[in-house]
């Protein structure tokens, strides 16, 4: 195929990728404002021009032929490739503008990152942030987001990332509670009281503790579990049990008294331990809206407290390429 054959064919090309990925004409033209009818027949320019059946079309479905599939992979390359450009096109620009989707656990976005959106919004007017809160593992290639927000020991492979809290866990309780069923002495103690976990899975009730060389692992229960930590804290405030939360929903309620550490001797890890890390896809080329509101987090979140390191946090400016991932939600 000559090169201003191919040139002429680039329109139709994105048209059949986008009738794939909808999975229907009518879908692919109501997305590109046109018709369904339009949308057939540049598909049927780009089969013609190929010399082969693309799509095998019934009354009920679209499903691609060997040689479509083949295809559809080089028009996908096309329309990535495209979509490149126009974000460098953006990097040009010196002044940050545009959406930032991120994606960020829910105790992590509601409790971490959501106090400080306001003051990036007022510094920044012309960058818009679309926060997805969500537990789950968002792909950042295919998942339509910009950057993710993850509690893991390094960034994944494929991914680059920047370090901005450590995450610590502890035990707490009501002054009241631990006055009428007794303070724990020692993690065994703990098979004597209620405890408020987890409960996403079996492991969630094994608690895991280390004390120098000693670790110590002990079956709690309780007759509360719940997987979000605003309950678990509540749970707490209402003198239900000893509750394993992150230090990031205690610390208010540790500063004013309501609640004090249990086994503070004692260092606690969940199945969820490690850092926030925001994540992004490796590229030579990160937009201003990403690299200000990267910049913006980690600078706010340095002067966030920890559990040990009170008054100053992880966010070090840090970065990696690759790594292996263990990933949790600090639930």
């Amino acid at each position: 195929m000559s090169t201003n054959l191919a040139l002429g064919l680039l329109a139709e090309m994105a048209v059949f990728a986008r009738v794939v990925e909808t999975g229907s004409f009518s879908e692919a033209a109501r997305q590109l404002a046109s018709t369904p009818s339009a949308i057939s027949r540049a598909v049927a320019r780009l089969e013609k021009a190929l010399g082969t059946r693309l799509l095998q079309r019934t009354t009920r479905k679209l499903r691609l032929s060997e040689s479509g599939k083949e295809v559809l992979a080089h028009c996908q390359e096309m329309v990535a490739a495209a979509q490149a450009a126009l974000d460098v096109s953006g990097q040009l620009s010196d002044e940050p503008a545009g959406l930032i989707r991120v994606s960020v656990p829910k105790a992590v976005g509601r409790f971490v990152l959501h106090p400080h959106i306001p003051e990036f919004l007022a510094r920044h007017p012309k960058v818009d942030v679309l926060m997805r809160l969500e537990d789950r593992t968002v792909d950042l290639i295919d998942g339509d987001i910009d950057l993710a927000i993850r509690i893991t020991d390094q960034p994944p492979p494929g991914l680059k990332g920047r370090r901005l809290l450590e995450i610590d866990h502890l035990l707490c309780a009501t002054p009241r509670y631990l006055a009428e069923q007794g303070t724990p002495a020692h993690p065994h103690d703990l098979k004597e009281h209620n405890c408020i976990y987890l409960g996403e899975e079996p492991g969630d009730s094994r608690w895991k503790f280390r004390q120098g060389s000693k670790q110590i692992t002990v079956q709690v229960h309780g007759r509360y579990a719940a997987n979000h930590t605003g309950v678990r804290l509540d749970a707490t405030l209402q003198h239900l049990g000893i509750a394993s939360l992150p230090y990031f929903t205690a610390r208010h309620a540790l500063q004013q008294g309501l609640i004090v550490q249990v086994l503070p001797d004692w260092s606690f890890r969940t199945n969820y331990s490690g850092a926030a890390w925001i994540l992004y896809p490796p590229t030579r080329h990160l937009p201003p809206k990403l690299r200000v509101f990267i910049d913006f987090l980690a600078e706010r979140l340095r002067r966030e407290p920890t559990l040990n390191r009170l008054g100053g946090g992880m966010a070090d400016g840090y970065e990696v390429p690759e790594a292996g991932l263990r990933e949790g939600y600090a639930g």
